[in-house]
């Protein structure tokens, strides 16, 4: 089985249709994302159509259940905040509706799939070998996907060694297959935080254990401008050109 894994598309219609352009090109037999459909871009309702018409799993992250009132915006920095309020007042009830009902953890396939980690699947960022080694070792199973993070990275711990971890980049692939556990990050859909602005996700080969990394161009400036066209915080629009 292959899946295309996605994360954090943030209401950036632009990139997510660019990307789901670029997964009909490798013919996958599934589409995972790991939630936060809305968020800091100015198209919510679009995307969480374009999720609802071709993910066939999705979960909650932080700012969807922000947007469905579940989850206080009392942590979110002041242009996350804003963002969710604008996103509250914009999106359509049956699309709020539809966020209402996701969750930030699931499993499928014998893959744990977490919005954050296994640990906290909605606000945890695993960013350290420390973080990846608790989160392993509170996960059940073998292989574990995370977004949240913006980044794209994976880390792995073998059965008799420490974990160790790094950020991916294009084309980086990694072989799953063996007794090491795995905790696997595609990078943000909708705002990258790895210095690169392109939209970023990961293609999963669950019979030949493989993962690789994929990056996709798409019209960033028509994202930016979207942004500042609804009188969303001008940063938002700015951080994408530096996938920052």
């Amino acid at each position: 089985m292959r899946v295309a894994i996605i994360s954090d598309i943030h209401g950036n219609r632009h990139a997510f249709e660019a990307v789901l352009e670029a997964v009909r090109a490798h013919d996958p037999d599934a589409i995972w994302c790991l939630g936060d459909l809305v968020g800091y871009g100015a198209d919510p309702d679009a995307c969480v159509a374009l999720a609802r018409e071709h993910a066939d799993v999705c979960l909650a992250g932080n700012h969807d259940l922000a947007v469905t009132g579940a989850l206080p915006i009392d942590e979110f920095s002041p242009g996350a905040a804003a963002a969710v309020e604008w996103t509250r007042e914009a999106m359509a009830p049956e699309n709020v509706t539809y966020l209402r009902g996701l969750r930030p953890s699931d499993q499928r396939e014998g893959v744990g799939l977490y919005h954050a980690s296994p640990r906290d699947p909605i606000w945890e960022y695993v960013l350290s070998p420390l973080l990846a080694e608790l989160s392993l070792s509170a996960m059940g199973e073998r292989v574990g996907l995370i977004g949240h993070s913006h980044v794209a990275l994976a880390f792995t711990r073998p059965p008799d060694g420490p974990v160790s971890g790094e950020r991916r980049y294009p084309d980086d692939e990694a072989d799953l297959g063996g007794d090491a556990g795995w905790l696997l990050n595609p990078g943000s859909v909708g705002q990258p935080r790895d210095g690169d602005p392109r939209a970023a996700w990961l293609l999963l080969d669950l019979h030949r254990e493989r993962a690789a990394w994929q990056r996709t161009e798409y019209d960033v400036e028509g994202a930016a401008a979207a942004i500042r066209a609804a009188e969303l915080p001008d940063s938002l629009a700015q951080r994408l050109q530096h996938g920052q």
